[in-house]
């Protein structure tokens, strides 16, 4: 039985039984058709049988190739742009301690990003601290030639190989890449290194249940097996029910695009934890990259709360009403902290005594979705029991499958991405390719 739930009655307010029934016939048909693989783009619908295709000797292989990672290396780069990095930093950031840069009892290997961007200072930084640590690294690309991530690789090869000496490089090198073809396949063969694979039927931002994603997070130390015991928990779920009622991933893609058939053109993620903000960054990289094209779609955006309710919190209460707002909430935490009783109360806060810092922080997203309901936004509330690695397996899932329906019913190419391309051709005319 999955742990996650959608309540949808800050939404009802807004929409009619109209607006149900009118999309309840376009969300069934984008279900056959992302489940029978008839849609659009589906030729990258391998996501949908992933997870019950992953077997333990899979996933045992990865296990290995990590451990190999963090007995030689103090720090782990992973190189990689979008989804080729987002999933498995949102996973690694949710569970991993809030300053782990920061514990004095580091015996783990740090990980770190590249290829995400083109600041050079990032990589100036970057490179005088692995001039200083032992490190290896794994470069994420389908074919090998995505101009950041690129340039990451071909600038750190060279510092490991003039650091390590060629052999001992290779050895510290794992490529994550196409089957068959492309230049970073070309150069793994060349050079000895180590490679996992890309599926082909299964694209960059639907890839964190690949070795994309689960490698890394193995590196972090987590535990990939349950992620997947999540996601294909709920892939049966969400194939054995379909009901707007007992599919959640229905619910939701049926609730957003009435929403936005009622005006609503901009949906927020909302979380109440610091370690989900990159959870949030990866959420809406798969629906803003997934539906936005052909004039249509939701822009995706997320705040931070409590933090952002004193800055966008303004704006969400009273500024243009255009806006939905989706909560993700987390029902437990993992640690208690105690407030302290204090014998004079200057700051009036003894009558929160008996109460975790979880319940405060609960009213206080509560309140906040009363006030924003009467403020006329609709919010959509999904939650999860807690921060583990079976929750998440869980919600990754239902987010792909609901993204897949969502675009369906928006009539778009959920698994394209044509306008990444028109940045690129100008850049690479600007700099005289």
């Amino acid at each position: 039985m999955i742990k996650l739930n959608i309540d949808d009655k800050g939404v009802l307010p807004f929409i009619e039984e109209k607006d149900i029934n009118d999309l309840l016939p376009l969300v069934e048909k984008a279900h056959d058709d992302l489940v029978n693989y008839t849609g659009m783009g589906k030729e990258f619908l391998g996501w949908v049988d992933l997870p019950n295709e992953i077997d333990n000797a899979f996933l045992e292989d990865i296990i290995v190739q990590a451990n190999k990672i963090k007995e030689k290396a103090e720090v782990y780069v992973v190189i990689g742009i979008g989804g080729s990095y987002l999933g498995a930093r949102a996973v690694i950031e949710s569970l991993q301690h809030n300053f782990n840069n920061l514990k004095s009892d580091r015996n783990y290997t740090f990980i770190i990003y590249a290829g995400q961007t083109l600041s050079e200072d990032y990589i100036s930084d970057l490179l005088e601290i692995l001039d200083k640590k032992d490190y290896c690294l794994s470069v994420i690309s389908k074919s090998g030639t995505t101009t950041e991530p690129a340039i990451a690789f071909r600038i750190l090869k060279a510092h490991l190989e003039n650091k390590y000496g060629k052999e001992e490089a290779r050895d510290r090198i794992i490529a994550i890449t196409d089957k068959e073809r492309g230049a970073l396949k070309t150069l793994a063969i060349e050079e000895g290194y180590k490679t996992f694979i890309v599926p082909d039927n299964v694209g960059g931002r639907y890839s964190v249940l690949t070795p994309v994603g689960l490698l890394p997070i193995a590196v972090a130390g987590l535990d990939i097996k349950k992620l997947i015991e999540g996601a294909k928990a709920m892939r049966k779920h969400l194939l054995e029910n379909k009901d707007i009622q007992t599919n959640p991933a229905w619910k939701y893609a049926m609730l957003r695009n009435a929403l936005l058939r009622k005006g609503k053109t901009v949906e927020i993620m909302v979380n109440y934890l610091p370690s989900l903000v990159y959870f949030s960054e990866w959420w809406k990289q798969l629906y803003g990259e997934s539906e936005g094209k052909d004039g249509k779609g939701l822009f995706t955006a997320s705040v931070s709360n409590t933090t952002d309710l004193h800055s966008m919190g303004q704006y969400i209460q009273e500024g243009m009403r255009n806006i939905f707002e989706t909560v993700l909430h987390v029902e437990n935490s993992s640690k208690k902290v105690e407030i302290p009783f204090d014998k004079e109360d200057k700051d009036g806060l003894n009558y929160l005594l008996n109460k975790s810092l979880t319940e405060i922080n609960h009213k206080a997203e509560e309140g906040t979705i009363m006030a924003h309901i009467e403020g006329n936004v609709p919010n959509i509330h999904i939650s999860i029991e807690r921060l583990d690695e079976y929750s998440l397996g869980e919600l990754i899932y239902f987010y792909e499958f609901a993204c897949g329906i969502s675009g369906y019913v928006l009539g778009v190419n959920p698994f394209d991405q044509p306008g990444v391309e028109f940045y690129k051709r100008n850049m690479f005319k600007l700099l005289g390719k």
